[in-house]
């Protein structure tokens, strides 16, 4: 078949359009009207339609609409007259690709016919990646073959379809981004962007800016327009990570974006509509918070129409073993060049631990256990992790400073103790504020990151 239908009611413009495509390399079929256009569409497929707009026996709006009946992917160019602007606006709201105002330039019509044809190509190759990739993998990169973990995927995937607002709940390292990214992936918002934000690393008095954001002059150091990730997710899905953590001052204007699928911009005077699916997680008991006015009651109820549970590590049995294998794969490949495999006493040393810091700790684990081993098997002296270590030295992790190794000398002893009582401290202030790292921080004194780097060295 012809890449091109070419669709002209002007024999001489027809045929000068048909030499220019011709001599480019492109093979072309005509069409004298839309109506003749119509039926050709249907009756073979074509890579590309380049139509005038206005001509016998209807226009090129039908010719473009019977074009999107047949393939919604195959670009429609449309040409037209100074004056009929307006009608070229309106094919390009009703899905055309383009417009040439005439009379044509020939380096422009090749120039813009090729990147049509070019980005319908990569279109056509996201979709065969992405079917590949569904029918290979079925779920997107989630590993494990336990009870709890498949009750998850169910519900994910039964949800993702929809357009239903999820709010994804776990403790901390469960892999929530990953469920929200697969949400994203099987809907079919799957074309358009992912938007992650952390709701926790954002200061609280950047966050409305950062999500809706705000106008030239709005604040001090605001030197331009800059809009905010609600708007640069249109059309696709807004992943709030934290979300129990959102100042209640800014939960309001939360509320709002949802409901009424608007933004104000800082400075603002006008609405943005926004059209976006949010997906929310937390680590938080979000109703325990909104009960307690910590958290928008209203806010919550509109976040947890769909939740789903992600459960902890420790309660998916032998998907230890599955993840494991599968990080020491992936890093020895990726640091070594070759996969890496797992000793027996490795394995048994992974399903001793209990992993407070879920995947996240046991991805952290595996990866420094294929920098620091020697041999392409990793062994269970290579795992920087408590139980590793006892059977190594002999030696346990302290649980009261009467049990802490004061041994060796001086600044040895003091860094043993300062650990043990840094460790002590955060998992207790943690304890009284419920898991909640803001507040946490603020307690004992030291900024959020750091108090992320200090959870991730204790693996609390």
């Amino acid at each position: 078949m012809p890449d091109i239908l070419l669709v002209e009611d002007k024999e001489s413009l027809r045929r000068v359009l048909r030499l220019t495509l011709e001599h480019a390399g492109y093979t072309v079929a005509e069409c004298a009207d839309a109506r003749e256009a119509a039926a050709e569409i249907a009756r073979a497929p074509y890579r590309l339609v380049l139509t005038d707009l206005r001509m016998p026996h209807g226009s090129g709006l039908d010719v473009l609409h019977a074009a999107r009946a047949a393939d919604p992917d195959v670009p429609v160019v449309v040409m037209t007259a100074y004056g009929s602007i307006d009608e070229a606006v309106q094919a390009m709201k009703d899905g055309a690709h383009d417009f040439l105002q005439k009379p044509v330039d020939s380096n422009h019509l090749l120039l813009l016919i090729g990147r049509a044809l070019e980005q319908a190509r990569l279109r056509t190759e996201n979709i065969l990646l992405r079917e590949e990739w569904s029918r290979r993998y079925g779920f997107p990169r989630i590993i494990g073959e336990s009870d709890a973990i498949k009750r998850a995927v169910a519900e994910t995937q039964r949800v993702a379809t929809t357009e239903a607002t999820v709010l994804l709940l776990g403790e901390s390292g469960t892999g929530k981004e990953l469920f929200a990214r697969a949400v994203h992936h099987l809907s079919p918002r799957r074309d358009q962007p992912f938007v992650a934000i952390n709701c926790a690393a954002i200061p609280e008095t950047l966050i409305e800016s950062e999500l809706f954001g705000h106008e030239r002059g709005a604040f001090t150091g605001a030197t331009e327009r800059r809009p905010g990730k609600f708007e640069l997710a249109t059309g696709g899905t807004v992943f709030l990570d934290e979300i129990g953590e959102l100042p209640l001052a800014v939960q309001g204007k939360l509320l709002r974006a949802i409901e009424e699928k608007t933004v104000d911009r800082i400075g603002g005077r006008m609405p943005v509509p926004v059209d976006v699916r949010i997906v929310a997680a937390t680590n938080r008991e979000l109703r325990q918070a909104a009960e307690a006015g910590e958290f928008r009651r209203d806010l919550y109820f509109r976040l947890a129409v769909f939740p789903v549970e992600i459960p902890p590590l420790r309660e998916r049995g032998e998907d230890v073993v599955l993840l494991a294998r599968h990080f020491a794969a992936q890093f020895g490949k990726e640091l070594r060049g070759r996969e890496a495999t797992l000793t027996d006493a490795a394995l048994a040393t992974l399903a001793a631990h209990a992993w407070p810091g879920n995947v996240r700790e046991l991805e952290n684990a595996i990866e420094r256990a294929c920098i620091l081993a020697d041999a392409s098997a990793l062994d269970a002296r290579d795992l920087s992790l408590p139980n590793a270590r006892a059977k190594d030295s002999g030696t346990t992790t302290p649980e009261t400073f009467a049990e802490l190794d004061l041994s060796g000398g001086l600044a040895e002893a003091t860094e043993r103790a300062v650990s043990f009582v840094e460790r002590r401290k955060i998992a207790e202030t943690l304890r009284a504020h419920d898991g909640n790292k803001t507040r946490a921080a603020e307690t004992l004194g030291v900024s959020y990151k750091t108090l992320l780097t200090k959870i991730k060295d204790y693996d609390l």
